[in-house]
């Protein structure tokens, strides 16, 4: 924990010469909790602004029925939970692999196609870093992306091509978790 700030900012501690960029990538990184709501958070501020908003969800199951997923309708965001939940749970590894595949596919075509000025790929560190899905692909898309798609990127151990590509990294630190108290994720807080 950082210390608190003693006293209140008294100049402003912004660089000269601040630019208007077209579009941003965020990554949202680590072992803490809170990448895929800090993402979820951009999407609701850039439906706001009236942006159309796509997610992909790489690793949570459609089955699970996340609060994001139902609320996206409700905002008009485009959202696709194309995961097929936690490898530790697959009966089918092959399978959990080829619907990463697809779910890159989609998005893949979501990026491209210029219609969304922000797209989310939720946990797309995990079938990057397996293998699963061709990293120097992923990477050559986000390059080329239209100049009004920003992106937001989550999940565990980003790799450094992803953080050199972003704008912005942001590292979440576990200090405390209710998981290493034995507490099982809780319907409004984690899902």
């Amino acid at each position: 924990m950082t210390d608190p700030i003693e006293e209140p900012l008294t100049e402003d501690p912004r660089p000269d010469g601040l630019a208007v960029a077209k579009s941003l990538v965020l990554v949202h990184t680590g072992d803490g909790k809170g990448k895929s709501s800090a993402a979820f958070g951009v999407a609701v501020r850039a439906r706001a602004r009236g942006w159309p908003v796509a997610v992909v969800q790489f690793l949570k199951s459609d089955d699970w029925v996340t609060g994001e997923q139902l609320m996206a309708p409700q905002l008009g965001i485009d959202f696709w939970s194309l995961g097929d939940g936690f490898s530790w749970d697959s009966d089918d590894l092959a399978k959990d692999e080829a619907e990463a595949r697809e779910a890159w596919r989609q998005g893949r075509a979501l990026v491209e196609s210029g219609d969304y000025r922000l797209v989310i790929f939720d946990e797309i560190t995990y079938p990057l870093n397996w293998g699963w899905i061709d990293a120097a692909e992923v990477e050559a898309t986000f390059r080329a992306r239209p100049e009004r798609v920003s992106l937001v990127l989550t999940g565990r151990d980003a790799p450094q091509w992803m953080i050199d590509l972003a704008d912005t990294v942001t590292e979440m630190v576990k200090v405390k978790h209710a998981y290493d108290a034995g507490l099982a994720a809780k319907k409004g807080i984690d899902f």
